[in-house]
């Protein structure tokens, strides 16, 4: 069935205040979760919103650090301010709620990368990134003999990155050694 024109509006203007309340540009997959796991618009819809906000210009993509990155435009930003009133005060709550709890995940998530793939004699090559304000932070390439150890270090950094990075720092700048 389709939507009432209203109900369509409602959710274009949802998907604008998401990406205005997360104040910082997410990838595609952290904003089809926010969508999904608040139960507000299936997923091929959402992908269908998304592709018209994009032609309207309400929205943008940016590649930053090998990501896709979802904007909020100044025109989407002046549609948001002039239309919010659209947005019913129970889906605003819940989304403000949603993302006051998982914004900190939704950061990290952005700010540290890890990766590994398998060179030409059979190593892994572990890729270790840290981001801050979408400038490359540090990065660190290592290569392991195994899939095992590359997966034990790209788990461990995802964990702790900042404890890693304050070590390696430290050690780097210890003048005892």
């Amino acid at each position: 069935m389709y939507e009432s024109s209203s109900e369509l509006a409602e959710n274009k203007l949802l998907m604008l205040y998401i990406l205005k309340s997360i104040k910082d540009p997410i990838s595609n997959t952290q904003f089809t979760e926010i969508i999904l796991e608040n139960n507000f618009i299936n997923y091929f819809t959402l992908q269908q919103y998304l592709c018209e906000l994009e032609s309207s210009d309400f929205v943008i993509y940016k590649k930053i650090n090998d990501k896709q990155l979802l904007y909020l435009t100044k025109k989407g930003d002046t549609v948001l301010s002039l239309f919010k009133d659209r947005i019913s005060p129970s889906k605003i709550s819940i989304i403000d709620n949603y993302i006051k709890d998982k914004l900190e995940l939704i950061k990290k998530e952005l700010t540290i990368h890890s990766d590994y793939t398998l060179d030409s004699s059979d190593n892994f090559i572990v890729d270790l990134r840290a981001l801050e304000n979408q400038s490359l932070l540090m990065e660190l390439k290592l290569t392991v003999p195994s899939k095992n150890q590359a997966v034990i270090l790209c788990n461990k950094w995802k964990e702790n990155p900042s404890d890693i990075y304050t070590n390696i720092i430290n050690m780097l700048f210890n003048e005892d050694h």
